[in-house]
């Protein structure tokens, strides 16, 4: 991921929006780093993961699914904002989202991030400590290279892994309890 910012980045200015010339980025500390460009192969995962989820969350009236560019606050001061490639709010908190909000200012239920081949681990490990300290309270790795599904679980002093689903098993929710989501489905065309 590049730095695109010289300056540290305020509250101030990012709530009049900056930066106005980029929509896949994250804010770390107040400087701006700009998100890779994803893969043909990601965004079909992610493109997969959206219908299949919007499906049955919708039918269910659950709450929604939004995909990324959607900047979820981790912290005003020093800013920080993280973009997870899908994110889950309860239906009971979608009335507190106005159409024109520009940006999630409190815990989404669930948090999804489909690797690339330019994460790293300790990235990796950064967002999964900054959606912890708001309360996210799952989180799906999903790993198109090993066709997997791994979920884990808010617990109070760290992540509890719920399971590592691979392509022939159906992914397990705390979140989303009556969900019987093959993995193979969300690699299909991938």
């Amino acid at each position: 991921m590049a730095e695109v910012a010289q300056k540290v980045l305020t509250w101030d200015e990012y709530v009049r929006g900056e930066p106005a010339d980029l929509e896949r980025y994250e804010i770390v500390d107040g400087v701006v780093i700009e998100l890779p460009a994803s893969s043909i192969g990601h965004q079909r995962v992610v493109r997969r993961l959206l219908r299949l989820l919007e499906d049955f969350v919708s039918s269910r009236n659950l709450g929604e699914i939004f995909p990324a560019p959607l900047d979820v606050v981790v912290q005003r001061n020093p800013i920080r904002t993280r973009q997870p490639d899908l994110l889950f709010v309860r239906a009971e908190n979608v009335p507190n989202l106005d159409k024109q909000q520009e940006r999630l200012e409190f815990a989404p239920d669930l948090v999804i991030e489909v690797f690339s081949p330019s994460d790293s681990l300790s990235e990796l490990l950064k967002k999964l400590n900054d959606y912890h300290r708001i309360g996210v309270k799952e989180v799906w790795l999903v790993n198109p290279l090993t066709r997997t599904v791994e979920v884990l679980a808010r617990q109070e002093g760290g992540w509890e892994l719920v399971g590592v689903f691979k392509e022939t098993e159906t992914v397990q929710s705390r979140v989303l309890l009556e969900l019987n989501l093959p993995v193979a489905q969300i690699f299909e065309g991938a």
